[in-house]
């Protein structure tokens, strides 16, 4: 009975699971640096004006430059040593923010730059190896297994830090903050590690995928032309979080249930409900294809509604986990749309193309919507909501051109 129930589990999916714990550390890594990183660039000087430009900066270039490194993977083939290679820049710049100094803003600056750098080298050769495995899973069911393990590493790695915190309890505050960073080499290291093991077990996970019977040039086809401005005009409507939890903690600063403690729990349970929408939406996602799109949109995209315009603690969380049912579906969803839609020979670029527009809306949208905010916050609602609800018509149509 053991050894039926081990062939059960194929090798695919085996490459699936070891590939989403890496990305479970990697995630522990960098979204525990995330959870506090705009307080400690302001411990070392920097301004608001500077973290903002340096936080839309560093997305700017994680994006816009997926596409040449997915040129480059197409081109090369050599989707294990980009992968590697991202990931070592990813991992490694987080934890050495610690060895800065006391008023080295400039160089932790530098360092975020080349953080989002990384991640732009590995994105599209990883989402690429992903694609590979998926296509004999179920790409949504794939990639929504991924995302509910990226999601557990998100969750986990700022209550690292809040438990890091609660011990470090001399010194100064540079000094704790210091060493939240110098803790986060752990996961990093360990995502290291895993990356190296699954790379010995399965040096070519290209084959996971058979060839085509005659290679297909890339062309942007009508749907995926159609699929790429609605997932920009999401992108675009879909408000930043470091905007949602500014307001939270702006509007609520005499509650006793959010206060600067809890603040991060509350990114922790969007993580875990972006975890879910993953993988239910990925499932579904197998079985109603670019529509479970529409699904996700109608539910998440009010989330604005509920954060902005209610003075209500238990509306607010509402509406913080419609925000996590978005960032669920979209890493989940999005993903395994471009596998169905763009070929095997030429995916790493369909991936490039696919997260620089996606970046690159999400950095205007941003900006806009975080500008409407000192301005007009009914404003803001109107053309967060309004821009994801006009993705819907082109996602439709998109999934009946497939």
């Amino acid at each position: 009975m053991k050894n039926e129930k081990r062939k059960k589990i194929s090798q695919a999916m085996v490459f699936i699971l070891l590939f989403g714990l890496v990305s479970l550390f990697s995630d522990m890594t960098h979204e525990g640096a995330s959870s506090i990183r705009g307080v400690y660039l302001s411990l070392l000087g920097a301004s608001a004006g500077t973290i903002g430009f340096i936080s839309g900066l560093g997305e700017l270039v994680g994006y816009s430059m997926r596409y040449v490194f997915g040129k480059i993977t197409d081109k090369t083939k050599q989707y294990w040593p980009m992968t590697i290679i991202g990931y070592v820049m990813d991992v490694l710049a987080v934890p050495a923010l610690a060895l800065v100094g006391e008023h080295g803003w400039i160089w932790a600056c530098l360092l975020l730059v080349i953080q989002r750098m990384g991640k732009a080298i590995k994105k599209p050769a990883k989402n690429t190896i992903m694609s590979f495995a998926a296509s004999q899973e179920g790409v949504g069911k794939s990639f929504g297994i991924q995302e509910l393990l990226d999601q557990i590493g998100a969750f986990l790695g700022p209550v690292m830090l809040y438990v890091v915190m609660l011990f470090k309890t001399d010194g100064t505050t540079f000094e704790i903050y210091s060493t939240c960073f110098a803790f986060l080499a752990i996961p990093g290291a360990v995502t290291l590690i895993l990356l190296f093991v699954t790379r010995s077990k399965f040096p070519n996970p290209e084959n996971f995928e058979p060839e085509p019977e005659k290679s297909v040039p890339f062309t942007m086809k009508k749907e995926f032309i159609l699929y790429i401005v609605g997932i920009s005009l999401f992108a675009f409507g879909f408000i930043d979080y470091s905007i949602v939890i500014m307001h939270i903690s702006k509007e609520f600063a005499s509650s006793v249930l959010i206060t600067d403690s809890t603040i991060p729990l509350i990114y922790s349970g969007a993580m875990l409900v972006d975890a879910v929408a993953a993988m239910i939406f990925g499932y579904m996602y197998d079985r109603k294809g670019v529509n479970a799109l529409v699904i996700s949109t109608l539910i998440s995209a009010p989330f604005a509604v509920f954060v902005f315009a209610f003075d209500s603690i238990p509306a607010v969380l509402f509406g913080v986990a419609l925000w996590g049912v978005g960032m669920g579906a979209q890493e989940s969803i999005l993903k395994a749309a471009v596998t169905s839609m763009v070929p095997k020979n030429s995916r790493a670029t369909g991936y490039g193309i696919f997260e620089c527009s996606f970046g690159i809306f999400w950095f205007l949208g941003s900006w806009l919507l975080g500008v409407l905010y000192d301005i007009s916050i009914p404003a803001m609602i109107a053309v967060s909501v309004g821009a994801q609800l006009l993705a819907i018509p082109l996602y439709v149509r998109s999934a009946r051109l497939s």
